[in-house]
This record gives structure tokens, C-alpha cells and sequence, in this order.
């Protein structure tokens, strides 16, 4: 049984065990991923523990920056890249399996500040300077102000959603963009910054709405099982059960 197979799990499926160790890189996302020295902990690898359980499968999870994540997968030294939401340039390079919704909006520390309600607004407020994770991606518009944030040089690109936080706390940046979920997942455990959870302002802009966050497997992988496979099959079986076990993760994590 290929990755793919392995993350199916139906029980009516009939496909024998993987051929091969999984190698899945992961980078810290809030309770999504959990990076503790050599500890990988959260959502996502506990899915994938629960899979090597049940299935006759290996995940080899390894931590690495996020910017590094995406380059393994991209030239293919990854076969899964995961959380991640849907992107044209990921597009490029893999299949989605749909699994949650989520969506990006600017979170900063409460204040008397006007409401940012666009991405020009943003755009526009030339004292506020933003601080983002090296290597997240949220889209074309998301890709659009990163580039002209750095041409104003307003930017601050940083390691991971964690060390945002403390650039935010200590007053180097003023705002951030990223699903909410993963800068209180960053911060919740953290004596540092933790007092900042009660404090997050949340602002979501048109230009980045609601979007898939998905598990995302390499096109070439995919071709190889359609040929055995029909897509039909796949299209519904992964994404099906991959649905409750996500859920039961996020529950015992979360609750």
C-alpha cells in the first residue's frame, strides 16, 4: 500500500501494507504541530501515530523551518506536506484531500486603532510594521502584500508563529496574518507570551477569505496510484476518513 492508501484507511480497501517509511517534515504550527526540542507533538502527528497503529505504515516525521518544509516537498524530498491550505503554486506540485476550513486574518494586540477592513487599508498605514511566518502561504493576495510590504520595508519574516508572537509583545510589529487558530495554539503554553491570548485582535479582510487547509501529497505519487486506482475512488475515500480522525485528534488536543 502507497501513502495514499495508508491515509484512506477503509477497511474495505484490501491494500497491503506501505512499501516504504513515509517522510513527512513538519514545522511548528500552534496545536497543529508542537516542536519540543526533539519532541513532535499536536494534531497532525498524532493523526499520523494513530494511522501507524492501524495501518502496517511508518511516518518519519522530521522538524524543520517551514520555508524548508515547502522546498522538501516542492523538489520532492517530502511525500506529504501537511497543514497546509490550498494555493495556486501548490497547485503545482500536489493533490489536496479537503479536510477543514480555515482563513487568515490580521491579528494584532488590542488597541484604539481604526479598523483595518482591506488589504490596501493596510497597505496605506505605513507606521505599522508586519511581522509573518517565512515560508506560510494564504494566496496571491497574501503573496501580493508580502511583496509590497518588503518594498516599503515594513516586514519582518520570522522562524515560526511562536517567535511572531514575541516580535508582536515586545512592540518590533504591530500586526500579523495567519489563521487565528495557529497563533493561539503558538501561545497558549507559552510563560512568555501567554498573557497576550486575552489581548488578540482579530481582523479579517475581504482579500483573504475562507480556504481548504489540507494534507497535500506529491502529483507524481498521485499519477502512479491513479493508474491502478480510479480517480473517482479517491476523490471520496481519503477525505471521507481522514474527516473523524481529524476530529477525534483535534478533540483530545484542543478539549
Amino acid at each position: 500500500m502507497s501513502l495514499f492508501a495508508a491515509l484512506a484507511v477503509s477497511a474495505d480497501q484490501g491494500f497491503a501494507a506501505c512499501t516504504r517509511v513515509i517522510t513527512v517534515p513538519v514545522a511548528s504550527t500552534g496545536r497543529s504541530v508542537i516542536i519540543n526540542g526533539k519532541q513532535i507533538e499536536g494534531i497532525y502527528p498524532d493523526l499520523l501515530r494513530s494511522l501507524m497503529e492501524k495501518e502496517a505504515c511508518k511516518f518519519s516525521l522530521s522538524a524543520v523551518p517551514r520555508a524548508r518544509m515547502e522546498l522538501m516537498f516542492e523538489t520532492g524530498r517530502a511525500d506529504l506536506l501537511i497543514p497546509a491550505s490550498r494555493t495556486p503554486k501548490r497547485d503545482e506540485h500536489g493533490i489536496f484531500i479537503p479536510m477543514i476550513y480555515n482563513r487568515a486574518t490580521l491579528i494584532s494586540l488590542d488597541s484604539n486603532r481604526p479598523v483595518i477592513s482591506s488589504a490596501q487599508d493596510l497597505l496605506d498605514k505605513k507606521d505599522l510594521k508586519v511581522a509573518l511566518v517565512r515560508g506560510f502561504d494564504y494566496g496571491p493576495a497574501y503573496q501580493d502584500l508580502i511583496k509590497e510590504l518588503s518594498r516599503q520595508k515594513r516586514l519582518y519574516l520570522d522562524a515560526d508563529p511562536l517567535s511572531v508572537a514575541r516580535l508582536l509583545k515586545a512592540g518590533i510589529a504591530d500586526i500579523t496574518i495567519m489563521a487565528p487558530s495557529i497563533l493561539a495554539g503558538a501561545i497558549m503554553d507559552d510563560g512568555r507570551v501567554q498573557e497576550m491570548l486575552e489581548k488578540l485582535r482579530f481582523e479579517p479582510i475581504p482579500e483573504l477569505p475562507w480556504g481548504i487547509a489540507v494534507p497535500i501529497f506529491p502529483k507524481n505519487l498521485w499519477v502512479q496510484k491513479m493508474q491502478r486506482h480510479s480517480r473517482t475512488h479517491w476523490n471520496r475515500s481519503p477525505s471521507q476518513a481522514w474527516s473523524g480522525r481529524v476530529f477525534n485528534v483535534i478533540t483530545r488536543r484542543m478539549f
